[in-house]
């Protein structure tokens, strides 16, 4: 997902730079407004998936710690080990989604400005 989300934004913005008089607008912000959709999906998922982590980390460690069963902190440390990509990932996932949503604003501009000299 990450490969997919920095390929598409890379290509949006290729694609803002050298926006062609051919090029359909509208089909373009109908396209990245459903990968902006799949992108938020995937985001949501992941957030669930890493605050389930970082709670079954901390019932570990209480667990370990107040319950003094510590080879529970073998699985404390499982956990963590899991929970910091799945931290790196939602992070990415949310920081370019961020970057989609101002692509998107800049399409609107780009369809604002075709319809204006559409009408001139």
């Amino acid at each position: 997902m990450r490969k997919r989300i920095l390929e598409y934004r890379r290509f949006i913005d290729g694609l803002l730079k050298n926006f062609g008089a051919d090029t359909n607008v509208e089909d373009v912000i109908e396209n990245h407004l459903t990968q902006i959709r799949f992108f938020q999906h995937e985001r949501l998922i992941h957030l669930l998936v890493t605050l389930a982590f970082a709670f079954f980390t901390l019932i570990s460690v209480y667990a370990a710690v107040v319950k003094s069963y510590m080879y529970l902190l073998a699985v404390a440390g499982g956990f963590l080990i899991l929970l910091i990509p799945y931290i790196a990932h939602y992070f990415i996932l949310e920081n370019e989604t961020q970057k989609l949503y101002k692509q998107y604003d800049e399409l609107e501009k780009i369809r604002k400005e075709k319809a204006k000299n559409e009408n001139i």
